[in-house]
């Protein structure tokens, strides 16, 4: 064989397989640079992580299998590395965790793990075919213009989903999964904008406000953007992940429950104000006055009935909407669904049918939540891979 270990992609998974797998693995990547999906990441300085990362936090057709890998590299094993190597790092909302200067500097400390665990990494080199032989895999690619046939004991699959095809992402991973006779669950996009036909919220395009965003029995309470094409925000961006189309979505405009008190108490100290105004210390203006197209806001804030304030924040509270469909995989942060995990072990990420054959990070059917989720599912998945590889 020539090499121990082949990890095919260099993105954030197949970065840190190396990094752990032992001597005589080669990374291989069509990009010119790794982990590019790093660099772009968190706008541009990476949300490499989450405190509160639990895997309740990660969709999967079998919401059992990440707990392993999860369990036995957390986000404190993680920011014990970056630390390690001086990277200066804060905390935004909800535990996410983002480089003070730059993504690239994740990229970089991948690297110099890789380096010192004496891993190779080939750039620019496209994979023409994978292929089972005696004892191990052959790898068919094409560098510097010229063919050639590597083979290996192991084989990784990190090439991630189809998310952001610009950037060269592709279904690789599942046609070679297929043809090892591996099940792939349903992809979509995830953590994506929805779209709506002849966009009804192009007025209110660049408006932000604080909601509960419904979808399929699942809530997030966090802030929804409308934009030209529809809407966004991380509210939405989560939703999208468990919304499948067709379906409706509900918005909570008031996730605190403190509109109906305080319309009631501006009844009592400001009634002569009309209600469109008093709404408007609460929403944001350019939203009440689109809300005033189809409820009428007119009339003094004291000529307001319990009944009548009730009906209205009612409404508000349950805003049923159906998208006409989502931005793609052009936008979409991560791809939902992916090679089936009942055909892997959860400690190890091998898989139980292909023995020496192994699936890490988005490629597989594990999709976290948005803030630093899905990162390190990468990390963890990685490390069991290649914990597993250094031992045989």
């Amino acid at each position: 064989m020539d090499w121990k270990t082949i990890i095919l992609g260099a993105g954030a998974a197949g970065l840190m397989c190396a990094s752990t797998a032992g001597s005589g693995v080669l990374v291989i990547d069509h990009a010119k640079a790794p982990g590019e999906k790093i660099r772009i990441s968190g706008g541009g300085r990476c949300n490499f992580t989450n405190l509160h990362c639990t895997p309740e936090a990660f969709l999967s057709e079998n919401p059992h299998f990440a707990k392993s890998a999860l369990a036995r590299y957390t986000q404190w094993d993680f920011i014990d590395l970056v630390d390690r190597h001086g990277i200066a790092w804060h905390e935004k909302t909800l535990g996410q965790l983002f480089c003070d200067g730059s993504a690239r500097e994740i990229i970089a400390m991948l690297r110099a793990e890789m380096d010192q665990a004496g891993a190779t990494l080939w750039l620019s080199t496209k994979i023409i075919g994978v292929q089972p032989v005696d004892g191990g895999f052959a790898v068919e690619v094409e560098r510097d213009g010229q063919r050639s046939v590597l083979r290996a004991r192991s084989l990784v699959l990190a090439t991630g989903g189809k998310s952001i095809p610009k950037m060269g992402a592709t279904g690789l991973a599942y046609d070679i999964a297929r043809q090892f006779g591996l099940r792939v669950t349903e992809t979509r996009p995830a953590l994506v904008p929805l779209t709506f036909p002849d966009n009804p919220f192009k007025p209110l395009a660049g408006v932000s406000t604080p909601v509960r965003a419904y979808a399929n029995g699942t809530h997030f309470d966090e802030a929804m953007l409308f934009t030209h094409r529809g809407l966004s925000g991380p509210a939405i961006l989560q939703i999208s992940s468990h919304w499948h189309e067709g379906e409706p979505i509900d918005i909570d405009l008031d996730p605190t429950g403190a509109l109906l008190p305080a319309l009631k108490a501006q009844r009592q100290s400001d009634g002569r104000r009309q209600l469109g105004t008093a709404l408007s210390q609460h929403l944001p203006g350019r939203l009440v006055s689109y809300l005033g197209e189809t409820h009428d806001l007119s009339g003094r804030v004291a000529d307001q009935s319990d009944r009548a304030l009730s009906a209205l924040t009612d409404a508000l509270r349950a805003w049923r909407l159906t998208p006409g469909g989502s931005e793609g995989y052009r936008t979409a942060e991560v791809t939902a669904g992916g090679i089936a995990t009942d055909a892997f072990s959860s400690r190890t990420m091998e898989c139980t049918s292909v023995p020496g054959l192994y699936g890490i990070g988005e490629a597989m059917d594990v999709t976290g939540w948005l803030g630093g989720y899905n990162f390190q599912w990468a990390w963890s998945s990685a490390q069991a891979a290649g914990r597993a590889i250094s031992a045989t």
